[in-house]
């Protein structure tokens, strides 16, 4: 049975990737500065994170920990890695976080979905199907380095963009600024970059087609929502002062 649902999902989950990309061109997910009382009832923006990140978290957990390959050093290794990005985005960046914003139950609601599935295709696909293939050779080799480079790279930028965010107002001022610093020089949602240059790393040192899916649906997200964070500060600030800076990846979109 869950063999027939992951492959149900792993063709399921790329098309369905590019029709949300597509609509979300045209509907703008309702949190952050795009949260409109269209969305219905809203928990605050902290506990919304929680619920929301925490369940690829515990999903990834559970399947480790059922696994007769867990301690694997690879696996071992890649459990970790996933698992320090979600701990850091379900436990440590909500608690961070200032403000009074708040987040659309229906938008927590989709976030659970989409962070529940696709921690169990990642990890159905590490720790069960593809458990054996993993040996600790798979350590030295030049993806695996070329892999962690990138994930921690990705990592590096994504929390220096959340600090720059977090630092652009000061208590109890509810107006929007431009971000200036770090990546946001090259790009306008360097936050999302950097969670894109994560996953992207991820999927190089694992060499998982259940990875590549995620980060094509990091992308179907993030995408579209940049594009609209743009056009947001191009209206808000004019055109000059957002100048030529891309959406989401330097240089290029």
């Amino acid at each position: 049975m869950t063999d027939t649902l992951y492959q149900a999902l792993l063709y399921i989950m790329p098309p369905l990737a590019v029709i949300v990309f597509l609509a979300l061109f045209f509907v703008k997910a309702g949190y952050g500065m795009f949260r409109t009382k269209g969305w219905g009832i809203s928990l605050p923006n902290k506990l919304g994170w929680v619920i929301m990140e925490c369940p690829a978290f515990l999903m990834m957990l559970y399947l480790w920990n059922g696994s007769f390959y867990k301690l694997e050093p690879a696996l071992f290794t890649f459990f970790i890695l996933f698992e320090l990005h979600y701990f850091q985005r379900s436990f440590v960046f909500p608690l961070l976080m200032k403000g009074k914003s708040r987040m659309p139950i229906a938008i927590t609601a989709m976030g659970v979905l989409f962070n529940v599935i696709n921690a169990f295709l990642i990890g159905y696909n590490l720790f069960y199907l593809k458990g054996s293939f993993y040996t600790a050779e798979w350590l030295s080799t030049p993806t695996f380095y070329a892999g962690c480079i990138i994930f921690f790279a990705g990592m590096g930028i994504n929390l220096h963009a959340d600090q720059v965010i977090r630092n652009l107002r000061p208590a109890g001022d509810t107006r929007h600024y431009l971000p200036q610093k770090g990546i946001y020089r090259y790009v306008t949602s360097g936050n999302y970059f950097g969670e894109l240059v994560e996953w992207v790393g991820f999927a190089i040192l694992t060499q998982s087609a259940a990875a590549w899916i995620f980060v094509l649906w990091t992308f179907a997200n993030l995408a579209p929502r940049a594009y609209a964070i743009r056009q947001r500060y191009r209206e808000e600030f004019g055109k000059e002062a957002v100048g030529k800076r891309k959406c989401l990846i330097p240089y290029i979109y």
